[in-house]
């Protein structure tokens, strides 16, 4: 039965699914080409023969099989992570590794002296941060904290608002001088857009009052760093953060009285990662920073 099979052989399975060779699995987790390729075979004799990859020009192919066996191997690879990190802590005291996942802005724009001054305090923590606009499985243990703009549903995870940060369209200074100030809807179409390729999954639960159909961006893409990067360069008017562009004077918000999105914003953790300091103290620093900056974030009142 594939539970009897030990943790070596699913994680070079996983390795192997995702890098697509027996070498390159094996480089990646410092073992020999035969001995990865030796796991393969055990698993596979566990799992009554089925086989697992097929040989093909481009490298390794996953049958039917690997891919139902994968999420299964990618949640263990996750618990034991999520093991290891636990373990690296002190009981009393604030020392060891922390994985937290972000979105793109706030990852970029939010963290990084939130988490300078964790690490100028507590000289023994580790911090891991995935920035992704996709949201971290903490019931898996894909990261021990997350910052999410929906509320979570599942009693296991702790959750506390953070606050609100608001949204609005903004464009560079230099680009409204040349190009004039947009007043309605109608007026947005003889300017230049940036927004995105596909439409985000969040965007169907607000209702605003501008036209956001793809079609309509003249510059598009879906990394929100990339957006407001373009924004900031003068490409053209898009969504902005009222929180960070407050902190440029010449990022202007346009249409108010049209577009305005809040989004709500939660720093979530397991329930049971409170009883890890090291977790725990990483978690209550973002909370706080993370409402600091939110509440620079309102929009302006109508």
């Amino acid at each position: 039965m594939p539970g009897q099979a030990s943790w070596d052989l699913y994680r070079s399975f996983l390795a192997v699914i995702q890098h697509g060779s027996f070498s390159a699995a094996a480089r990646m987790l410092d073992l020999t080409q035969p001995t990865v390729g030796r796991h393969i075979a055990e698993l596979q004799v566990l799992l009554d023969g089925k086989p697992l990859f097929t040989r093909s020009a481009t490298g390794l192919t996953p049958t039917a099989a690997a891919h139902e066996l994968r999420p299964h191997a990618e949640s263990m690879a996750a618990a034991v992570a999520a093991f290891q990190r636990a373990a690296t802590g002190e009981p009393n005291q604030v020392a060891g590794v922390v994985r937290v996942t972000a979105s793109e802005v706030t990852g970029i724009e939010v963290l990084p002296p939130i988490l300078a001054k964790l690490r100028n305090r507590y000289r023994g923590l580790e911090i891991e941060l995935v920035l992704s606009n996709a949201m971290a499985d903490l019931l898996r243990r894909d990261a021990d904290i997350a910052i999410r703009l929906a509320r979570p549903q599942q009693k296991s995870l702790m959750a506390r608002r953070a606050g609100t940060i608001a949204l609005g369209m903004h464009a560079h200074r230099r680009y409204l001088e040349v190009h004039g100030v947009p007043r309605t809807d109608e007026d947005l179409d003889r300017h230049s857009l940036i927004g995105f390729d596909h439409p985000p999954q969040f965007l169907q639960r607000y209702k605003v009052g501008v036209d956001l159909r793809r079609e309509r961006f003249a510059f598009r893409t879906d990394n929100d760093t990339a957006q407001l990067a373009a924004i900031r360069a003068g490409v053209g008017i898009g969504v902005c953060q009222y929180g960070l562009a407050r902190r440029d004077p010449d990022l202007i918000n346009v249409v108010p009285d049209l577009f305005r999105m809040n989004l709500e914003t939660w720093i979530v953790m397991h329930a049971d990662q409170r009883k890890a300091r090291h977790i725990k103290t990483v978690f209550d620093e973002i909370y706080r920073g993370v409402a600091d900056y939110a509440a620079t974030s309102a929009a302006p009142a109508a």
